[in-house]
């Protein structure tokens, strides 16, 4: 029988049961339902987080400074009014970087250089960052490589067919993110559960054959935590510390773990300062490349920019400008889960960026070797974000003295 027939009639079989409904494997200690308890009721309280069990990611013993521009070669007006922007909405820091060198550091009140800041689903891409490391070291031997090498639960299941690149590009098939609030369903113990391990890798259900559909989920980057960890033997924390944040210089932070010596969270919840987010967008601007080391395999970089057919915006972890919508949300094209305003396109067309929710972003650019990070609270909600000021406010300062 064929593969895309067995995916068919497996499908058909789980279509038959409500996404929502319970399919639990993981059988949770007294103990572990207190903490599930908690968590969800944390999780209910707006601007509220469910970490309580996070784990250390090491940084450089001896964080090495970046250099700074001295005097700034960009216009002192356009700097005043990038820092004015950023303060308004509630930033954290803003980070400007062209050229090799720092034009601009903001940090808003209560913030300087060594504050962790939580990058919400900027931790994608390093997961995507991860998985090139693994690769550039022999543990994995590409994108490609079936999931299930590393995932033998699903071995013998239609999830066999799951490729790490679909994983990181959301063409899984795993079904699409959706409101975390019901206990007994599939999605919020793969959130919230002390064993949410368990709970991504066998209940989490393919909605769609895997590879054709974008389907934007948290599942699909908590498993590269779990790909990570049994293709290098070593915890997922520790080997973004050993082969990332060390070879960058970059100062460490933590991350979120279901339990103590449980699976790191992948999809979100690393908390790690400001400029080591911008160190891990220049290694990519640098073709993964740094201070002359390959960290990464050659062209992986420009994989993790490439867009899917199935949606022309997001590549590996990252998201590109495509074609211009005056809204883009994170889910299918021409969904507005999530919806960002752009009030205009971007003014250079090779811009990729790091995104996460609350605008966290970090914008790249390699044709102006510029790079721009904006990390913090949620804005306001009026006026509106707009994903577009900030890097055109620089770009026209340049490109167009």
């Amino acid at each position: 029988m064929r593969l895309s027939l067995l995916v068919g009639l497996a499908l058909a079989s789980l279509m038959s049961t409500p996404l929502g409904a319970a399919m639990a494997s993981e059988a949770l200690s007294p103990s572990e339902e207190a903490i599930y308890a908690a968590r969800l009721a944390r999780n209910k309280i707006p601007g509220g987080d469910p970490y309580d069990t996070m784990e250390a990611v090491a940084g450089a013993a001896h964080v090495r400074p970046l250099p700074v521009a001295t005097p700034p070669t960009l216009p002192a007006d356009v700097l005043e009014k990038a820092k004015a922007y950023a303060l308004a909405n509630n930033s954290k820091t803003l980070l400007i970087w062209r050229n090799g060198k720092l034009e601009e550091s903001v940090y808003g009140p209560g913030s300087d250089a060594a504050t962790l800041i939580n990058a919400k689903s900027m931790a994608k891409p390093m997961g995507a960052v991860a998985i090139g490391r693994a690769i550039k070291l022999g543990s994995i031997k590409s994108l490609d490589q079936p999931a299930a090498d590393f995932i033998a639960e699903w071995r013998g299941t239609p999830k066999a067919a799951v490729t790490i690149r679909q994983l990181l590009s959301m063409t899984s098939g795993l079904a699409e993110q959706g409101a975390v609030s019901d206990p007994a369903s599939y999605m919020t113990r793969a959130y919230l559960s002390p064993r949410h391990d368990e709970a991504v890798i066998n209940d989490y259900p393919l909605s769609a054959p895997p590879g054709t559909r974008y389907q934007y989920a948290n599942a699909s980057a908590e498993l590269i935590a779990v790909i990570i960890e049994r293709a290098t033997k070593r915890r997922y924390a520790a080997f973004v510390s050993q082969e990332i944040l060390k070879p960058l210089g970059a100062a460490g932070g933590e991350v979120w773990v279901d339990r103590p010596g449980g699976l790191a969270h992948s999809g979100c919840c690393m908390l790690l300062p400001g400029e080591t987010w911008l160190r891990l967008g220049l290694l990519l601007l640098h073709d993964g490349v740094w201070e002359g080391h390959r960290l990464l395999p050659e062209g992986y970089v420009e994989a993790m920019k490439t867009p899917t057919a199935q949606n022309p915006r997001y590549g590996l972890g990252i998201w590109v400008q495509g074609e211009y919508v005056p809204r883009r949300g994170f889910g299918r094209p021409g969904q507005m889960l999530g919806a960002v305003l752009h009030s205009e396109p971007y003014v250079a067309k090779d811009l990729f960026l790091f995104d996460g929710n609350t605008n966290q972003v970090l914008y790249m650019i390699p044709s102006q070797n510029l790079a721009i990070l904006r990390m913090g609270d949620a804005p306001p909600k009026s006026p509106e974000w707009d994903n577009s000021y900030l890097p055109n406010l620089v770009l026209r300062a340049i490109t167009q003295p």
